[in-house]
């Protein structure tokens, strides 16, 4: 039996109709999935990710341990600097998940004295991080620049100033002006911080993402690109500096305390980005996100295609 009050919060979820279950997939038209661009079901992508394991002479084994302990498979920086130079980087750092890679950021990165400015809408994983921190934080109205600059302005006198966003969010299928976001963060000497986990893939050149499509990759302090959603596979990876990334390996305690992704998750990261470049599905994706903004459905960002 739980506990009484945790007992009431179930019993509240069921008579509001919103409690969560876990079911299994149907044999429907995917409107709710974020496998944007069928590769989870990949058959090519599965058959290429072990034919690399295969020509590598790398055993379809488990991960050992922590990446800084038994875990740090050769896979890793092959797989990260090209990552690195996919995404216009000095560095990038592979986490486990995109929840590991927000919580390991976010908790570490602000420090006492700091101030983090986010989106009212940013993703829940974000909101975790910085709450694990020992920074203040405050929202800033959705997409709204005007008070963004409000805020930053109020807040100037802060040790460091960190300001979070998304290049597309998830629920509501839109986008900041990164540019005029990015000349704000400049003008008040404040860390922009981008979420691409709804971009990579599916915007931008061979779906690197808005950032790079702006033209932005060195004026962004870190991007977070998660491999869930139209990758179709399993980790994330930050991108920054190399300064940054060697501050991530020393202080992330999502990073630092977790097994590594054993290397068929690596090599599965690395056949969805080889397939990017030539993959027809984003312009069929594309086409269908048209017709269904122009008969008013939805979310434009989380139309699906079928495999």
């Amino acid at each position: 039996m739980l506990p009484e009050k945790l007992a009431n919060k179930i019993h509240q979820r069921k008579t509001e109709n919103a409690l969560r279950t876990l079911g299994t997939s149907l044999p429907l038209t995917d409107f709710s999935s974020n496998d944007y661009l069928g590769f989870s079901k990949s058959e090519q992508l599965f058959n290429a990710a072990h034919a690399y394991l295969a020509a590598n002479n790398i055993k379809h084994n488990g991960a050992a341990g922590s990446r800084l302990l038994s875990g740090n498979h050769s896979l890793y920086p092959k797989l990260e600097h090209m990552l690195s130079e996919f995404h216009n980087s000095e560095a990038a750092l592979i986490f486990n998940s995109g929840y590991d890679a927000n919580i390991g950021l976010f908790s570490s990165l602000p420090q006492r004295g700091d101030v983090v400015l986010y989106d009212e809408h940013i993703h829940a994983s974000i909101r975790d991080g910085i709450s694990m921190s020992h920074a203040k934080a405050y929202k800033f109205k959705h997409n709204n620049l005007t008070h963004l600059g409000e805020l930053l302005k109020r807040y100037q006198q802060s040790d460091t100033i960190y300001v979070v966003t998304e290049s597309v969010f998830s629920m509501d299928g839109d986008s900041p002006d990164l540019v005029q976001l990015s000349n704000l963060c400049k003008t008040y000497q404040a860390y922009l911080i981008i979420d691409e986990a709804h971009a990579i893939g599916i915007l931008g050149n061979n779906g690197s993402g808005l950032v790079q499509a702006t033209g932005l990759e060195q004026h962004v302090f870190a991007r977070l690109v998660t491999y869930g959603k139209a990758l179709g596979c399993h980790g994330a990876a930050v991108l920054g500096s190399k300064a940054l990334k060697q501050y991530l390996i020393n202080f992330s305690r999502s990073f630092i305390y977790t097994t590594a992704l054993p290397p068929h998750s690596l090599a599965a990261i690395q056949a969805a980005y080889q397939e990017l470049p030539s993959h027809i599905k984003r312009a069929q994706l594309h086409e269908n996100i048209k017709h269904f903004k122009k008969d008013h459905f939805g979310c434009a960002s989380l139309m699906m295609t079928r495999n």
